[in-house]
């Protein structure tokens, strides 16, 4: 049977979910992929291998720890390992500009964006889309990174050319539609095992130093994923939600062999429903669970016993052997 790895490059965010394996007594090691090394002519223990690796690792100087990452998938699943958020999750969690193309083709209305490498390439961008109000963000990201709201493309120019203009660790900028809420909120759809778990409001009153994707707000102001209260943005389970949108972010789940994810998605004021990001490495907010009696931590590490306890070929998203 083996064991659960969990494989991520944070412990800050890891120890939240190994309290819960901690709890329910099941046997597990954590592989923080910052650094090491794997021997390729080996094969790798039996187990369940859970990759937590973020987009924003770089943030915490651990610039190469998605790389790394990719290698060891890669030699996972050559042999036919039980992975959960595998290769193709990390492909999306690297990459927006990737997000946007795999939901457009799978009929999920998107912002209208455009990845942009260079400073004049990202002026030209926001020219063509020829809003009048627009948002700019680092491709490659979590906390917010990049994220900035203009009204013009004179205050476009003012910002690339500045000293404060933050450069992608990719080098892709994307220049993105603004949708505006009317009540300034977003959803974040939380599922586990591909399944529906629960919907969380979130508050953007705050503005754009906020990353709902990751439940962080940005510099000095606290990260809910560490389980103290926060006072904005404020994070709220919806009970009985319902929206058509479900089914087909289950389908998508399905079809991209994404197991554990949040997917976010904003309305406008008429109603229409833009999904903007899919984070892989999703924490949950104490507080929010806590008032709805719901623990996504709880019920990850559930999840990964119950597929601990299952033979490979039974798995959901597993090819047939």
């Amino acid at each position: 049977m083996g064991k659960i790895y969990v494989i991520h490059e944070n412990d800050e965010w890891t120890l939240h979910l190994t309290k819960r394996l901690d709890e329910l007594k099941l046997p597990y090691e954590v592989w923080n992929l910052n650094e090491g090394s794997i021997d390729l002519t080996e094969e790798p223990p039996e187990g369940v291998f859970y990759s937590r690796m973020s987009a924003s690792s770089h943030t915490r100087g651990n610039r190469f720890a998605p790389e790394f990452t990719a290698t060891v998938l890669d030699w996972l699943e050559a042999h036919d390992r039980k992975v959960i958020n595998g290769s193709m999750a990390l492909k999306l969690e690297l990459s927006k500009a990737a997000q946007y193309a795999a939901l457009s083709r799978d009929g999920i209305r998107t912002p209208e964006t455009i990845a942009a490498a260079g400073k004049e390439e990202i002026i030209k961008a926001a020219k063509y889309l020829n809003k009048t109000s627009f948002i700019t963000k680092h491709n490659r990201a979590g906390k917010g990174l990049g994220v900035q709201l203009f009204h013009s493309i004179e205050a476009l120019e003012d910002y690339v050319y500045s000293s404060g203009f933050e450069e992608p660790i990719d080098g892709i900028t994307l220049v993105q539609e603004y949708i505006e809420s009317p009540d300034q909120s977003i959803i974040r759809c939380e599922f586990i095992g591909g399944k529906f778990l629960y919907a969380v409001k979130v508050d953007t009153s705050g503005g754009f130093e906020l990353c709902p994707a990751d439940a962080c707000q940005i510099g000095d102001q606290i990260c809910p994923a560490d389980g103290e209260a926060v006072s904005k943005p404020s994070f709220q389970i919806l009970a009985n939600f319902h929206e058509t949108i479900i089914e087909k972010y289950e389908n998508f789940l399905q079809q991209q062999q994404i197991l554990v994810a949040g997917i976010e998605f904003i309305k406008d004021k008429d109603g229409n429903l833009y999904t903007y990001d899919i984070n892989t490495n999703t924490n949950y907010n104490a507080d929010a669970e806590k008032a709805a009696n719901v623990y996504g931590m709880l019920e990850l590490a559930n999840y990964l016993k119950r597929e601990l306890e299952i033979p490979y070929f039974y798995h959901p998203y597993a090819l047939s052997k």
